[in-house]
């Protein structure tokens, strides 16, 4: 198939914009840090998402114009639109992100958490050109700022934009030191405390089970000693016995038996319950990064046991069947 260049360009910009933003992030001094990140970041997230309705729309540039109706010389307003919206210039202005957003959430393209995220941050973007004072939110915009990445590089994956960012560290994203003491001490303003407000609200509405993030967590902790006599973990039969707690288990792995079928069922177009899902099934049970298998009741030795498995199973039924939505 014959590339189109817009498309292509948009894409392009789109990393540029992102990488820009992580770089800028990740600078041990920048006065401007959180701003500038949520600035660049969204205006990444403005170009991939015009680029995906240009793509839906058979490349039509049109699709991503702002239409307007005109009035006719009668007076009369046209049931048709053209083109009014124009730049200083004289060019065409395209489609804001906020339209961008929901005209892909109708056609069922942006997961609920994706929308969220990308809502607090030009939420926390148009705050901070406007004046207001956000320093006490860093740590907030940190943990959006992970989810924001992690959902780019799985966008970009599930769109099949052929954009791999392998060479990137781009889950590196840095955690700024910052003086515990200053964090208990201080107070935040009101127009921060409406904004944390706002994310919780989305936070407790959210769906569960879903590949993308509204905020991911961090969670940092100092202990004296040093790392270069520790093992490494890693699954063998043989190796040293890790412990992981009830909340740590459920954590890696979600999901149920039935819960998997219920998204697969949604997830892909040729997806059936027979014969080749459970021949994969199987091989997957066979995984220890994918399943785990505990006892319903742990101190009895006869208990009935119930099997979970990892996010990452999703990996390999992509692999075998036809995705239908992200």
């Amino acid at each position: 198939m014959k590339k189109n260049p817009i498309y292509e360009s948009l894409i392009d910009k789109s990393i540029g914009s992102m990488l820009s933003a992580i770089e800028i992030y990740n600078k041990p001094d920048f006065k401007y840090r959180e701003e500038t990140f949520a600035i660049l970041a969204i205006n990444s997230w403005e170009l991939l998402l015009k680029a995906r309705l240009l793509k839906l729309n058979n490349y039509r540039i049109n699709s991503i114009y702002c239409y307007k109706p005109y009035f006719n010389k009668n007076g009369e307003k046209s049931k048709k639109k053209k083109v009014l919206d124009r730049n200083r210039t004289n060019n065409p202005k395209s489609i804001s992100i906020y339209e961008a957003l929901n005209r892909l959430n109708s056609q069922h393209e942006l997961p609920s958490k994706l929308k969220d995220n990308i809502d607090s941050l030009i939420e926390f973007r148009d705050n901070a050109i406007h004046f207001i004072n956000m320093k006490d939110l860093s740590k907030p915009l940190q943990e959006l700022g992970f989810a924001c990445i992690k959902n780019y590089v799985q966008v970009l994956k599930d769109w099949q934009t052929k954009r791999s960012l392998s060479k990137y560290n781009l889950y590196l994203m840095p955690l700024a030191y910052v003086d515990n003491k200053i964090d208990v001490d201080s107070a935040s303003s009101p127009e921060a405390q409406n904004f944390i407000q706002l994310i919780k609200h989305k936070l407790e509405n959210e769906n569960k089970g879903e590949e993308y993030d509204i905020a991911i967590k961090i969670e940092l902790k100092f202990q004296k000693g040093n790392s270069f006599t520790s093992t490494n973990v890693k699954y063998d039969e043989n190796g040293i016995p890790v412990t992981l707690s009830e909340e740590d288990i459920r954590k890696r792995y979600p999901f149920t038996y039935k819960e998997v079928i219920d998204k697969a069922k949604n997830r892909y177009s040729d997806f059936k319950c027979g014969t080749k899902f459970n021949t994969i099934m199987k091989s997957v049970k066979q995984n220890v990064k994918l399943y785990y298998e505990r006892k319903l009741d742990s101190k009895n030795p006869k208990s009935q046991k119930q099997g979970f498995y990892s996010p990452n199973i999703w990996q390999v039924l992509d692999n075998n069947y036809t995705r239908d939505r992200i």
